[in-house]
């Protein structure tokens, strides 16, 4: 089951998989105000859990959103493709995106599964709970164990911070952050390829037309 359904995501197009993705989200976000509404006693309850004006959004956020970072290039560096690779669904999702799309888009990736993972589930169920249910909604990494790990591990990690912070802004700076890095890495990769790809064709092209006049 889970082999067809990446399969399936495999065979979108760019276009299709980013509306998937946006209905994916806005699907969270709904879950994440039907739950609230029975969960909290009144929108103040979830309100106080934003604080934009505590620094431990630079202290702790961004801090958190490096060592991520760092990890993951490293796991990149050191362990073969195969064991990362997510079959290039990020790929496809990011490669053509402009950088401000990108920008809005894993900010909007951000707060909508922070709200709905911290915000709600892990204020009412646990970290735990949180992190799980988060793990297995990223089903195509099921099929690979490293990615699994490192999925749990910085789910638990926002949680963590969440669980410390008691602002649901430390996460979602972290999240932001983590995803916006590695998207502008794949958008730009694909930039560098693609102007080197052209470089070749015409250096080809040249040569082609010197042997012709020649």
């Amino acid at each position: 089951m889970l082999k067809k359904q990446s399969d399936i995501i495999r065979r979108l197009s760019d276009g299709e998989m980013l509306k998937q993705l946006y209905f994916s989200q806005l699907l969270m976000l709904c879950t994440a105000i039907l739950m609230g509404v029975f969960l909290f006693d009144d929108t103040g309850s979830f309100f106080s859990l934003w604080n934009g004006y505590d620094l431990r959004i630079l202290t702790y956020g961004v801090p958190l959103a490096v060592f991520v970072i760092i990890i993951d290039l490293a796991v990149m560096k050191w362990v073969p493709e195969h064991m990362y690779d997510d079959e290039g669904i990020n790929e496809k999702l990011f490669r053509s995106r402009s950088y401000p799309h990108i920008l809005v888009l894993t900010l909007f990736i951000a707060f909508t599964e922070e709200i709905l993972f911290r915000g709600v589930i892990q204020t009412h169920f646990g970290i735990w709970t949180a992190s799980i249910i988060f793990a297995l909604l990223h089903f195509r990494y099921l099929r690979k164990w490293l990615l699994f790990v490192m999925v749990v591990s910085i789910s638990f990690l926002l949680g963590i911070s969440f669980l410390a912070t008691n602002n649901l802004f430390i996460p979602v700076t972290a999240h932001f952050l983590i995803d916006a890095v590695f998207a502008f890495q794949i958008r730009f990769q694909h930039v560098r390829r693609s102007l080197h790809d052209g470089d070749v064709k015409d250096r080809e092209e040249e040569k082609g037309a010197g042997k012709g006049s020649g």
